[in-house]
């Protein structure tokens, strides 16, 4: 349902809402989050060039003044993507968000079982497309807790016929460019359906098994100050139908 009187109300809006195509999950006149889908843009770029669609655009359309992502979600990704409708306003959250004063909570499928709870402090290059050497590297501090081992009755190495798999609430402490994604793959726990970073043989394994092809990452929650009033600011996506599906499934050491 697309709201004409979204820039006069200071409420939130009922999460059951939608514009241009998208769920709200908030909107009042300073502010607008979305659930995004996992596949769509958040704006245009020449990474992706042949892209016709994207968060932005939509927006626009259907509001019919600009909007300003206040970060970034990668196009895989779903999840709450929290935009600035005025300037100033953008000037804030940019600001909130380079203090990190704020708290982001991702859930990601990955890889193999990590341990239960760790925090991973590891520099990243600024630009994860080019080559790591000679960048200037930024510090980078991912936390993580395990919430659900799976083992699924498929053989992706030759040795093993089950895969471990993990359910992980990911908690990044910076904001650097597929922070989380590399971070695991650091780790030896690659996202699933991460073409970049990830397996691609392992990717193409689970895909077929669950019947889903996506990274397995979403945005679950932000908590911020409300850059207008200071009040907290807590935005929240629920895990969609492909998640809930993989709740279905036993955990390990279920009886």
């Amino acid at each position: 349902m697309l709201l004409p009187s979204i820039g006069l109300n200071r409420a939130a809006v009922a999460c059951t809402d939608t514009i241009a195509g998208l769920p709200l999950v908030h909107a009042d006149t300073w502010l607008l989050a979305i659930d995004k889908p996992p596949g769509l843009l958040v704006h245009r770029t020449a990474l992706d060039a042949q892209a016709d669609d994207d968060v932005v655009t939509r927006l626009q359309a259907a509001l019919g003044a600009p909007v300003w992502p206040a970060h970034r979600l990668d196009k895989g990704t779903s999840g709450v993507l929290l935009l600035a409708r005025d300037v100033d306003t953008a000037r804030a959250l940019g600001a909130l968000f380079a203090a990190g004063s704020l708290d982001k909570r991702y859930t990601a499928l990955v890889r193999g079982w990590p341990a239960d709870a760790g925090q991973t402090d590891l520099p990243l290059a600024r630009d994860p497309e080019l080559p790591s050497t000679g960048q200037l590297q930024l510090a980078a501090s991912t936390r993580w807790q395990v919430q659900r081992r799976l083992l699924l009755p498929l053989r992706t190495h030759p040795q093993h016929a089950h895969t471990r798999l993990a359910l992980v609430e990911v908690q990044p402490l910076s904001g650097r460019r597929h922070q989380i994604r590399r971070h695991f793959k650091a780790l030896g726990h690659p996202l699933i359906g991460d073409a970049t970073h990830g397996k691609g043989p392992l990717n193409r394994a689970v895909a077929a098994h669950l019947g889903v092809t996506r990274l397995w990452l979403h945005a679950q929650s932000l908590a911020i100050a409300h850059p207008a009033t200071g009040a907290l600011l807590q935005l929240q996506a629920a895990l969609g139908l492909p998640w809930q599906q993989l709740l279905t499934l036993p955990a390990h050491g279920d009886s």
